[in-house]
């Protein structure tokens, strides 16, 4: 009896010190990644703001939505971050370098959210952020399927997943902005 009790103890202990020493993978907060920059995009640093993160592309016709993405980050910057993931997996529509992305964001769309390096949403070589965000079973909330470029992800000031959108719902819907009024 004294070694179940021993054994008991120790789970139970083991348990504890797990909980406080390794984040919840329930939070977008415990991913960091490479900004387009090459700096260093940690998510735990927008705890108490919303955030929306959106595969781009820049020759998509979706690409106007930078527009819409950004107007929506200036109204609501001080409760919202917006976070871009250029990606090359929908039809080339991505293919520059991160100078040419980052030179065409600023050029024609005033761009002045955080961008990432460029990524893949789907299959093989998946961004860890991204497989987080489509799975259930990582994020505790939905599966979503990544079908073309400009679907985006909310989340809330906890860094848990509140919805998803597909590329025909735009940033400034009242889709989205009911969750930021």
């Amino acid at each position: 009896m004294k070694h179940i009790i021993f054994f008991a103890v120790i789970i139970i202990v083991t348990t504890i010190i797990t909980a406080f020493t390794f984040p919840s993978s329930n939070t977008i907060h415990s991913f960091k990644i490479k900004a387009i920059d090459g700096s260093e995009i940690d998510f735990s640093k927008f705890k108490g703001k919303k955030i929306l993160v959106v595969n781009t592309a820049s020759k998509c016709g979706y690409t106007p939505q930078y527009e819409a993405l950004e107007k929506v980050y200036e109204q609501y910057k001080n409760k919202l971050v917006i976070v871009g993931f250029p990606c090359n997996q929908f039809g080339g529509q991505e293919p520059g370098t991160a100078e040419e992305i980052v030179s065409f964001c600023k050029k024609n769309y005033g761009v002045t959210f955080p961008l990432t390096e460029k990524v893949d949403v789907k299959g093989d070589n998946i961004n860890a952020i991204y497989k987080w965000l489509c799975n259930k079973s990582e994020n505790g909330v939905l599966d979503a399927e990544i079908k073309w470029n400009f679907n985006k992800f909310l989340l809330d000031e906890n860094g848990k997943l509140l919805a998803y959108f597909p590329s025909k719902i735009t940033p400034d819907s009242e889709d989205i902005l009911k969750y930021l009024k």
